[in-house]
């Protein structure tokens, strides 16, 4: 009659034992598992929760098949009794209307006719309740994950070394500086323009059109950009996702008591923290700090340390250190969860990185990039949704001058990355000389553009941001983006031929 808390005692010392034997091998949270032979209706199905309670609730007839089956059963009854703790969260009437859709699949309206209330009622009741449900098992499974490391003896206090220098501020673009640290701790010695090169950021410009709205430098796919930034650079990463759609608020212009801690705890858990917490542990564990989006207001940050019994992370962002609790990653005021990790080396030679470097700045400029924001302009076209906002005299001045900053910024960090890819390069033969010989032109022309955006930097500075939508403002903002553009045309062209040469 206590077979299954033996069962369950015998196969959890032996999965401690193989995971304390294998250093490839690391815990997963409960939100990461999916069953072996599961289908997969949906990407991420194990993570929904409308997947997990249709699977639960499946036909008589539909799971007879399977009877037979002990894992799928333990699997079955595992999850029953940790989502019946779950949904505890609910008041009695919320948990009768929940269990009645979920479980016995009865539709708002037949539930509405069953406890005498409208149609209308029933799907608030489901949609309040859901939210609950989520939310609570979120809870459960960082608890269930700081449970797990407590049992394997894995509670820790980590602080990378170093640390005091990482709140360091570099440049307006807060990725450069970020993925500059991380780089710091690893045995790959690059220059802050040089990684501002390598990933592509020097060279980036993305308009959101009509305002020239504040997230315009952070309107962009940070996975698949910054991976192949790093890649250029020498490392694999990975990185946890939990991105909204939308661009969200200029958080200069809201009620400061919005980004206080103390309204973090008001918002909602993120759904991807349990994962976002693995990755984070994983990597601090080996020595790496975590890049991180949004942990206190909308730009990039590190974490370098974590402390499992006060159940917090050390984090900076933009000079602010402080500590984060665990369950307020992800509730700041964009309510976004984005962290990455460095993964493996890569053996790569210089003119590889150069030439991948290079092919993805020039996929920047002409359009080319995969998986981008919608609602964001990029590359050379960005230009003329920017004189076109100046034109109809709808500019942001924050947002606008902000754009400006993080530009000239990248600019001047594409001035230094040419000039020392041109110190660097070999002189072996003809096309080296021809590949250095365009080099220079390449710095030539990007000397010129530094000093234009630097003259818009003067025109605008930030925060103020000046006034832009002045007819002389604009006049003069329009003739200088324009200039700007026909020089970025030809350092396209150059880093082409560049291209050509390299084969």
């Amino acid at each position: 009659e206590r077979f299954l808390p033996w069962v369950h005692r015998i196969v959890r010392n032996q999965a401690f034992t193989r995971m304390k034997s294998s250093p490839a091998a690391r815990e997963r949270t409960f939100s990461a598992l999916q069953p072996a032979g599961a289908e997969k209706a949906v990407h991420g199905e194990w993570n929904n929760l409308d997947a997990i309670l249709h699977r639960l609730s499946r036909s008589a007839e539909e799971r007879s098949a399977r009877e037979d089956v002990p894992e799928e059963q333990l699997l079955r009854q595992e999850t029953l009794h940790v989502l019946t703790g779950i949904i505890e969260c609910l008041k009695p009437r919320e948990r009768l209307v929940f269990e009645s859709h979920f479980f016995d699949q009865l539709s708002p309206r037949e539930i509405a006719k069953l406890f005498e209330l409208s149609t209308a009622n029933v799907y608030q009741i489901i949609s309040r309740s859901r939210r609950k449900v989520i939310q609570e098992k979120i809870r459960v499974t960082v608890d269930s994950y700081i449970k797990t490391r407590k049992d394997m003896g894995s509670m820790k206090k980590v602080i990378l070394p170093d640390s005091e220098t990482i709140s360091e501020v570099r440049t307006w673009n807060t990725a450069v500086d970020a993925l500059y640290t991380m780089l710091k701790y690893t045995d790959k010695r690059l220059s802050y323009p040089m990684v501002a090169g390598l990933t592509g950021q020097a060279f980036r410009i993305n308009i959101i059109p009509k305002t020239v709205h504040i997230a315009g430098p952070t309107a962009y796919n940070f996975g698949d950009s910054m991976t192949k930034g790093l890649r250029n650079a020498g490392f694999h990463a990975r990185f946890v996702d939990g991105l909204s759609a939308s661009i969200g608020l200029n958080t200069n212009l809201i009620d400061p008591s919005l980004l206080a801690k103390e309204a973090m705890g008001k918002r909602e858990i993120h759904h991807a923290l349990p994962e976002a917490l693995d990755l984070i542990h994983h990597s601090l564990d080996r020595g790496y700090p975590v890049l991180a989006w949004d942990i206190f207001f909308p730009e990039f940050g590190i974490l370098y340390g974590y402390d499992d019994e006060q159940r917090l992370l050390l984090a900076e962002e933009c000079g602010r250190r402080d500590t984060l609790p665990y369950e307020n990653l992800g509730r700041s005021v964009l309510e976004e969860i984005f962290v990455l990790a460095l993964d493996t080396p890569i053996e790569t030679g210089w003119r590889d990185q150069v030439r991948n470097a290079l092919r993805m700045i020039v996929d920047h400029y002409e359009g080319r990039e995969t998986n981008t924001p919608s609602d964001s302009v990029k590359g050379l076209k960005a230009y003329d949704v920017w004189c076109e906002a100046f034109r109809e005299g709808n500019v942001e001045p924050n947002g606008n001058a902000y754009n400006i900053a993080v530009i000239n910024d990248g600019r001047r960090n594409a001035l230094e990355f040419v000039k020392e890819v041109l110190s660097g390069w070999p002189q072996q033969d003809e096309a080296d000389q021809q590949i250095r010989g365009l080099l220079g032109e390449t710095a030539e022309l990007y000397e010129v553009i530094s000093g234009h955006y630097g003259a818009l930097h003067q025109m605008f500075p930030f925060p103020e941001g000046g006034d832009p939508n002045s007819p002389e403002n604009a006049r003069q903002s329009i003739e200088l983006l324009q200039t700007i553009k026909t020089y970025e045309q030809a350092g396209v062209s150059k880093l082409l031929n560049i291209l050509d040469k390299l084969g």
